[in-house]
Parts: structure tokens; C-alpha cells; sequence
């Protein structure tokens, strides 16, 4: 089947998959959180991105083959609900920016600075730091070799617009910098966005709106 990366709160997983790689999406929670399974195709190691909530449901997701490591996008505990229990349950290695995961409330193994690689069997992730929504949110790059790029973004980046700065100027202005810099530029439309919640996206979808995001501020 076709992905299309809608999915609800007590539904079905979305399966993208890739020739290396297979994303699993699923939505967890009383905020619409997603979380997505990545599994090496070559290996089948895995990794998880968010242990937002659900865990029953997320250790389901994860199967017998447990998870290598877990990442967690920031700081927001919509996105750590979970975390304990996946750990708990799977002994994975936990990864997190270095300017959030003191406010993460499960120990951090691995610190995260901007530009680090991860891996997830033979598959590398490319780390970059986007501050403002949190000091030390990160997204996700995975550049796929045989396609387009895939980019897990947690709240930085939304379709129509970055995350929320509760109504702060010079944090929205560090989150949509850092956003056009480090995810906008070096990207080309073709990317894929997989967002903290809600529909998926695409650089190009959004990349004409730029404009419109500095204009009103949020």
C-alpha cells in the first residue's frame, strides 16, 4: 500500500518503505503524538524516534527484534511519556540534544551536539540542532542514497509553519534561522517531513511560505 502518513490515535500503523530503510509511523497519546520505528533493512537493528506515550503500544510496534536505541527529539514531556517503560523493556541506548536532556527525566547515554551522525544498522542519521521551540531540540536527517531525503523534525517544523515559541520574538527568530539554515537550504523540495504531530509534509510544500512565517512571527 501506498504511504501516506496519516495516522490516528488507536489506529494502524503507516508503513514508508524505503530500499535500506523502513519507517513505521504510529500516533500515541492524549496530544496526537507520532513516533516512528526506524529499521535497518540489512540488519533489522532499530531505532525509535520519541517514546511519546502508549508504551504497550509502542513495545508492540517494536516486536521481538527490541530497538538499539531510542531518540528523543526535546524536552517536552509529550514526548518522553513512555520512555522509562520502552527502556525498561528493550535496554535501549538512550539519545538526546545536550541542551535538553537535562529536562528529560530518564538518563541520557548519548548527548547530541549539531552535525553528529547516528546509526541505525547501516543506515546514518545526520543530527542538527534547532533551537527555539527548546534549547536543544534536534531533527533527524536521513539523505537516502537511492532517493530523495527524509527528515524527522519532533516540533521544529510543521506543515504551515515552525514550531510554537509562545509568542517570543528572538526564539522564533533562533527556530526559523536555524530551521531555513540547517533543514531549508542544504535540503532539496523533494524531502520528506515527518513531524512530532500530525500529517506528514514535504520541503517543497512548504518552502513557498517562508515569507508568510517571518511575516506574522510564529
Amino acid at each position: 500500500m501506498t504511504y501516506s502518513g496519516q495516522v490516528t490515535v488507536g489506529g494502524a500503523a503507516d508503513v514508508h518503505e524505503l530500499k535500506d530503510l523502513m519507517i513505521t509511523k504510529i500516533a500515541v497519546g492524549p496530544m496526537d503524538n507520532n513516533a516512528y520505528l526506524l529499521r535497518c533493512r540489512a540488519t533489522d537493528e532499530q531505532l525509535l524516534i520519541d517514546a511519546a506515550n502508549d508504551a504497550e503500544t509502542l513495545i508492540g510496534m517494536i516486536g521481538d527484534d527490541g530497538i538499539a536505541s531510542v531518540v528523543t527529539t526535546h524536552q517536552h514531556g509529550d514526548h518522553w511519556q513512555a520512555l522509562a517503560r520502552v527502556v525498561e523493556a528493550t535496554g535501549a541506548r538512550t539519545y538526546a540534544g545536550r541542551e535538553d536532556a537535562s529536562g528529560i527525566p530518564v538518563p541520557t547515554d548519548v548527548l547530541v551536539d549539531d552535525g553528529d551522525t547516528l546509526h541505525v544498522g547501516r543506515v546514518e542519521l545526520t543530527a542538527r540542532h534547532l533551537a527555539g521551540h527548546t534549547p536543544g531540540s534536534i531533527a533527524l536527517v536521513y539523505d537516502d542514497p537511492h532517493g530523495h531525503p527524509h527528515v524527522f523534525t519532533g516540533d521544529c517544523l510543521f506543515p504551515g509553519g515552525v514550531g510554537n515559541t509562545r509568542k517570543d520574538p528572538e526564539a522564533f527568530a533562533r527556530l526559523i534561522s536555524d530551521v531555513e539554515t540547517k533543514i531549508f537550504a542544504p535540503l532539496p523540495d523533494e524531502t520528506w517531513v515527518y513531524p512530532g504531530h500530525g500529517n506528514d509534509t514535504t520541503l517543497g510544500a512548504e518552502r513557498p511560505h517562508l515569507p508568510e512565517w517571518h511575516a506574522r512571527g510564529w
